[in-house]
């Protein structure tokens, strides 16, 4: 993971081993089905000492006015990582099953409110499994905690903002959607195409498709270099629903980019709107 500009953002199955009771580790399972099963999955095993959060309720309100998924305040946060026993000095370790598409959008939920020491287990639950370690089917009991949020808005955007930075020439659109959503030539929202000006950087190729794993720092920077993304210019990520797009935040995250930020709502409120442009 050297080849990372900031490798701390991402932990080895080892690392993890060697961190388990630690007194400021703290370990979160946001396995994710649209059914509902994660938790299952959760009580059928899990890395030791790990506590299960559903980032999709936890994390998560819908919206009033678009009924759109959106980030949840803070103080709901606060009382989703106080409940699993995560407090303001916490170091986190966050993991799925999933090429850590729901450990991302966790993460960056959580950094949106001021947790910084969070880490995502590369290759998620199977790189552990795959490194010989044992799970766990034990409840763990969470400590006693207190998480005060630090709110960091410049990391969370609306549709508004997104609107308002429209031919920018300091703000560069990512979109992390596949190239056929991108190009309009798919898509479940009433209109298909992309946010005028936006670059494609499908966000599935980030990781490497039979282990999950991030792939090396030289291939994630090439696609970056395809994608014409330089330094010196807010970053904004987007997809259908902020799930992808958060993993694409990570990635900058992990390449050393420090000013990026997550479209909240993304294509599933941009492409319903009319009264929006949109390319294909």
């Amino acid at each position: 993971m050297s080849a990372y500009p900031r490798p701390e953002l991402l932990a080895s199955a080892d690392w993890v081993a060697e961190s388990i009771g630690r007194p400021d580790v703290r370990i979160l399972d946001v396995r994710w089905r649209p059914d509902g099963s994660g938790r299952a999955g959760y009580a059928g095993g899990h890395l030791p000492t790990a506590v299960y959060l559903d980032w999709s309720t936890d994390l998560v309100e819908t919206d009033e006015e678009t009924g759109l998924p959106l980030l949840a305040g803070p103080d709901t946060v606060a009382a989703a990582l106080e409940r699993a026993g995560i407090g303001s000095g916490a170091t986190l370790v966050l993991y799925d099953d999933n090429a850590s598409l729901f450990a991302a959008r966790a993460w960056w939920s959580l950094r949106v409110y001021g947790l910084e020491s969070s880490r995502i287990l590369d290759g998620g639950l199977h790189a552990w499994v795959a490194s010989g370690r044992d799970v766990s089917n034990a409840r763990h009991a969470p400590a006693t905690a207190s998480y005060v949020p630090r709110a960091q808005p410049r990391m969370r955007l609306v549709t508004s903002d997104v609107r308002a930075m429209l031919g920018s020439p300091d703000v560069l659109l990512l979109d992390a959607r596949p190239p056929a959503e991108y190009r309009g030539l798919q898509g479940n929202a009433r209109r298909l195409g992309h946010i005028p000006g936006a670059r494609n950087i499908p966000v599935t190729a980030t990781t490497e498709p039979s282990t999950g794993v991030f792939r090396s720092g030289d291939a994630l920077r090439e696609m970056l270099l395809r994608a014409n993304v330089t330094r010196g210019k807010r970053l904004v990520c987007y997809d259908e629903s902020g799930i992808g797009s958060a993993k694409l935040a990570f990635v900058l995250a992990l390449l050393g980019h420090d000013d990026v930020a997550v479209y909240d709502g993304g294509w599933s409120d941009w492409g319903n709107r009319l009264d929006l442009p949109v390319d294909r």
